[in-house]
């Protein structure tokens, strides 16, 4: 979670997360910020930003909900809205930014995979980009009208190339949706360009080489720091394990959420949530939905 706090003219903007564990406290201009926003012998404001408010476990829809009879339908306004009918709070998705800057939630580099059409996004224009049908059916979304049509659903936005970053950030902006989103990639270099594009107000998962950082730490029982909300993670690398009690111990230790992806089998699902992840994602919604039900966890 994020606060914005407004004495006077100044602003200043602090963080802080996963308040069922967090000793919320942090300093402005040498006096103390207590737990609820305010400064002591000053007259602030304060707002809150919330991504992440609420107890896990969290359930991410993976793309939307792209089973069932929207099997192939993956990133597209039908899986999504399906998705968040379902119940799902939280949606996973990718950017990718056309030639011309045009924000898409898609995946893949290509239009080949998915779509009826050919060719590599960054390099068409938006009004080229829009003729494709996903499954043959569905228009590739503007990441605008996603954000848009499902006001109450918070993005998980998988930022896919350095393109993207600019567009991004301008639409986050403009749209006001600072607490709706929580941004990731695999790369360290546009995560980093990203915080210092948006500020501590928008929150960010960690990065490659973050991740390697506190899986390091965990193996040698050190301490770890963070500007990121969530480790979102594998199960496994390579034959390497990531998740284990010891990783999630390490990761709540520096207040950070554990989300797991992408996971599709019911005995998988409950090893995970008894081990005490914070968060699963899936391609399996449905599946998800009826595990977390079935342990009166269902949010």
């Amino acid at each position: 979670m994020s606060v914005t706090v407004t004495c006077g003219r100044s602003v200043t903007v602090t963080t802080f997360r996963r308040n069922r564990r967090s000793k919320v406290r942090h300093h402005l201009n040498g006096a103390a910020l207590v737990a609820d926003g305010s400064l002591p012998g000053s007259a602030c404001q304060t707002a809150a930003v919330a991504y992440l408010d609420g107890q896990p476990p969290r359930a991410f829809a993976h793309r939307g909900w792209h089973t069932g009879d929207l099997t192939g339908r993956e990133n597209t306004l039908a899986a999504f809205r399906r998705a968040f009918e379902e119940g799902y709070r939280y949606l996973e998705t990718d950017a990718h930014a056309t030639a011309d800057g045009a924000l898409i939630a898609f995946h893949d580099p290509f239009l080949d995979r998915v779509t009826d059409a050919k060719g590599r996004v960054a390099t068409m224009r938006w009004d080229q980009v829009r003729r494709a049908r996903i499954h043959g059916t569905d228009p590739i979304p503007l990441m605008s009208e996603l954000l848009e049509a499902l006001p109450d659903a918070r993005f998980n936005i998988d930022a896919k190339s350095a393109g993207v970053l600019g567009p991004l950030a301008d639409l986050i902006r403009t749209a006001g949706v600072a607490d709706r989103v929580c941004l990731g990639s695999f790369s360290d270099r546009r995560l980093a360009t990203l915080r210092q594009m948006l500020g501590p107000q928008v929150d960010t998962s960690m990065g490659p080489r973050d991740i390697f950082r506190l899986v390091r730490a965990t193996a040698r029982g050190r301490g770890f720091a963070t500007s990121a909300v969530a480790a979102q993670v594998p199960v496994s690398w390579q034959r390497f394990p990531i998740v284990t009690p010891r990783f999630i111990a390490a990761a709540h230790a520096a207040d950070l959420e554990v989300h797991v992806w992408t996971i599709n089998e019911e005995p998988e699902m409950h090893r995970l949530l008894d081990l005490g992840v914070d968060a699963i994602m899936t391609d399996r919604p449905d599946l998800l939905r009826d595990v977390l039900v079935g342990r009166g966890a269902w949010r």
